[in-house]
């Protein structure tokens, strides 16, 4: 194991959602450029994950 992290993590520009297992604490971030895009994604995964809908992110902030 190496040290944590300092610095804040800027994620890329497009929409964000969390995928996870149920029950689970962590999850993985999935982005996708357009807003259909992810309301694809999120039909997708919500049978089988919990899904988080995170929001539009640009410069590395949410919009």
């Amino acid at each position: 194991m190496g040290r944590p992290v300092t610095r804040e993590i800027k994620l890329k520009d497009g929409f964000y959602i969390e995928v996870r297992n149920k029950g689970a604490l962590k999850g993985t971030k999935i982005r996708r450029d357009s807003y259909p895009e992810i309301q694809t994604a999120i039909r997708q995964y919500q049978n089988a994950y919990s899904v988080n809908y995170l929001g539009e992110f640009k410069d590395g902030k949410k919009k």
